[in-house]
């Protein structure tokens, strides 16, 4: 039994060595060199390939079947001429035994030098489709009459095809240098990765595959780089088509045109998950950063196959987007507030799919207010942007462009105007010369809007705010509802509480001609109208209850335009108000006595002048509101009068008549004393000036005076020839002297 066992040995042995001398001499005396015409024939016909093969080709043979290729390229058969891919080297070895069951087992791969060339034409065909395809048969000949038909030319075999999957065993897999490019005729777009570096550790079925990755990436369109490092752990299952890429870490750059020079640091963890039978993708523990964003979620995606549908959760923590922006080379738009944008949080929930995205049950804080609703794209195409928030506060004014240095002067210029006219008011008490009509604009002429990005706006907007600010004015219960589509932006709803009364604001503005037009109707309800002057002046001449309707359109693209431009409608009535720092009884006793041939005794008293209702209605002609029913309600006086309010200027000039009792004063002045000839009859004044000024710009019109007293004189001569003459001639004479003296 033993010398049998030892026989069996020696046999084994001698079979072996007999083994490795046959592979010593088919390595040594076979080289494969000689053999390239034939390998290149073999690509053409099984791989459908044209392989080039211009270095020496190293093999082995046993117990490894090992090849080294350099110096190779290979291309399509249609076009053998332009190869899309080559190489300086492959090195690779597999055992032969394995190869009987079907089990792969290599020890390391090596690749140096790989390039591959991928273009796709101006017809949308790319060259890497014709991979493995065959050349396409020439066109047939033209049947001649009466000559035999040739026989079709057989259909190429098909390949066979087997179920079971090839064990992987591979002790690494190297690949040092290589590049890809990509290149779209049609489009002029390339794509670069250049300086590819990979590693691996051991290559097998459901294990950790250790991997790192390095590469440079570059695009022409916009012109962007990337210096790019992955690492992770790579599980295969090939069985249940499951892949996962365990403890990802993605790090690197990115610089280029649209950064404006500056660098965006970005770094990426996570764990992917692509399971390619039930067609799902995941992305779980999301950590994501560049520069100063830090944000944390997770991806998912779904129908894969078909139509992939997005969902998930983003949360970004607290940043600064302006420092963030700044730092990525984008500038924002000038701002009213420089320190708007500077703390920004939000939280959501994701849903998308190939054409939208949208950010639900959003939580977002900006500047230290708080909202909650719904962002969403809803086609990309398109640009559509939907907006559903509710918030507790937002001051828009903040975000708003500054006044620019020529605006600011010119108000500056308007501003020392108005108050030098309001000097020489108040110092006068009235008895000054008519204030000047103002000569400055009181409008900017600086580009109001973006035209461009109105016109391409896809919007829908929905928002309830707690307290808006706009225009300095602080609207309570806010709502806000806008669409815009096609250059037509419609203004549905905005309307609010402000001040204790309300507001309602409808409109549209059309961006689509060359001169925008926007068009807007009113209503507020007993607003006090100081607090809404007080966005244009600081001493408001008038306080009250404002109620207004209008019906206003102008065009243009700066406040000036559409001031110049203003037309349509609006009526208004202030009540229970106060004609501030202006004694209208005051400028009243100075005509009386005027009309008594009286000095006033006492001083001016400086006082405000109380009234319970003062409305009328407007007609705006290209800036100027035309006033002709003007009335206003004062205890003991009812104001008659018309004007014109020019909006251009902020300007007013209007003729009064004014009815009065005379001084009800606890002291009242003699010379302000009405006779009762007087009662009923309308006193004229004349108001001109800054419309700030308000009834301080008022005087006595002198003129106006001049016939009511030469009236009166008239209506007196006339009574006393009535006491005269008593009923001595005919009413007939009467009529005819008191006419008389009237003339």
């Amino acid at each position: 039994m033993k010398a049998f066992g030892k026989i069996l040995g020696l046999c084994v042995l001698g079979l072996l060595l007999i083994i490795v001398a046959l592979g010593f001499a088919l390595t040594h005396l076979f080289d494969p060199n000689d053999y390239k015409d034939e390998i290149r024939q073999l690509a053409r016909d099984k791989a459908r390939v044209e392989l080039t093969l211009n270095g020496d080709i190293g093999w082995s043979l046993f117990p490894w079947l090992g090849l080294e290729l350099h110096d190779a390229s290979v291309a399509t058969l249609n076009n053998p001429k332009q190869p899309f891919a080559d190489l300086q080297m492959l090195g690779l070895s597999v055992r032969v035994l394995p190869l009987l069951r079907r089990e792969v087992e290599m020890s390391d791969i090596r690749v140096e030098g790989l390039n591959l060339t991928l273009t796709r034409d101006e017809n949308g065909h790319g060259n890497w489709q014709d991979i493995g395809k065959p050349l396409a048969p020439p066109a047939p000949p033209v049947a001649t009459p009466g000559a035999p038909q040739s026989a079709p030319a057989p259909a190429p075999p098909k390949a066979e095809s087997s179920s079971r999957v090839v064990k992987l065993d591979i002790d690494s897999l190297t690949i040092n240098n290589a590049s890809v490019h990509y290149s779209d005729v049609k489009t002029g777009q390339d794509f670069t990765a250049d300086s590819i570096q990979l590693s691996t550790g051991a290559v097998h079925e459901n294990s950790d595959i250790p991997v790192k990755l390095t590469a440079f990436l570059g695009t022409n369109q916009p012109v962007l780089r990337a210096r790019t490092e992955l690492a992770g752990e790579l599980r295969l299952d090939r069985k249940t088509k499951r892949y996962q890429f365990e403890d990802m870490r993605l790090s690197g750059d990115v610089s280029g045109d649209p950064l404006q020079g500056k660098t965006v640091t970005i770094s990426a963890q996570g764990q992917l998950l692509l399971d390619l039978a039930a067609n799902v993708a995941e992305w779980s523990g999301l950590k994501f950063s560049a520069n100063q964003l830090r944000a944390l979620g997770e991806l998912n995606v779904r129908n894969l196959d078909s139509d992939p549908q997005l969902t998930g959760g983003l949360s970004i923590a607290q940043f600064d987007l302006r420092t963030f922006l700044e730092s990525a080379g984008q500038t924002l738009p000038a701002m009213a507030a420089a320190d708007s944008l500077r703390s920004v949080e939000l939280v959501g929930r994701l849903q998308g799919s190939k054409n939208s995205l949208a950010l639900e049950d959003l939580n977002l804080k900006l500047d230290g207010g708080t909202y909650r609703g719904s962002v969403a794209v809803s086609d990309f195409s398109k640009k559509a942007l939907r907006v559903q928030l509710q918030g507790d506060k937002l001051d828009a004014d903040r975000y708003l462009p500054p006044r620019s240095a020529n605006a600011a002067s010119a108000e500056a210029a308007r501003h020392s105007e108005v108050q030098q006219t309001e000097a020489g008011a108040v110092a006068g008490a009235g008895t000054g010369p008519l204030p000047d009509k103002p000569s400055h604009l009181a409008w900017s002429d600086d580009r109001l809007l973006p035209i461009q990005l109105l016109r391409d706006l896809d919007l829908q907007t929905d928002l309830s705010l707690g307290q808006l600010t706009l225009q300095q004015l602080p609207i309570q219960n806010a709502a806000l509802q806008l669409e815009a589509s096609g250059g037509l932006l419609t203004l549905e709803q905005l309307s609010g509480g402000l001040y204790n009364g309300s507001f309602k604001t409808q409109g549209l503005l059309d961006v689509r001609p060359e001169q925008p037009l926007l068009a807007i109707q009113t209503h507020l309800d007993r607003v006090p109208v100081e607090r809404f002057l007080k966005t244009r002046t600081p001493n408001p001449p008038v306080t009250g209850l404002l109620t207004l309707n209008s019906d206003l359109q102008g065009r243009g693209n700066s406040q000036k335009a559409l001031i110049d431009s203003l037309n349509g409608t609006a009526d208004f009535a202030i009540d229970n108000g106060v004609l501030v720092n202006a004694n209208l009884e005051q400028q009243l006793c100075q005509g009386i006595a005027m009309l008594n041939r009286k000095d006033l005794t006492s001083p001016p008293r400086g006082k405000d002048t109380p009234f319970q209702q003062l409305k009328g209605s407007l007609v705006f002609n290209n800036g100027v509101a035309s006033n002709q029913d003007f009335t206003a309600s004062i205890p003991g006086v009812t104001i008659n009068g018309n004007g014109d309010i020019d909006l251009r200027v902020l300007g007013m000039d209007y003729r009064l008549g004014v009815v009065l009792q005379g001084d009800q004063g606890d002291t009242p002045d003699p010379a302000c004393q009405v006779n009762e000839r007087y009662i009923g009859l309308s006193f004229p004044l004349r108001c001109r000036g800054p419309l700030e000024l308000g009834a301080k710009a008022c005087r006595v019109d002198k003129e106006g005076l001049t016939q009511l007293a030469a009236k009166t004189a008239a209506e007196r001569i006339g009574d006393k020839i009535q006491e005269k003459i008593g009923d001595k001639v005919s009413p007939e004479l009467k009529d005819a002297i008191k006419g008389l003296f009237k003339r």
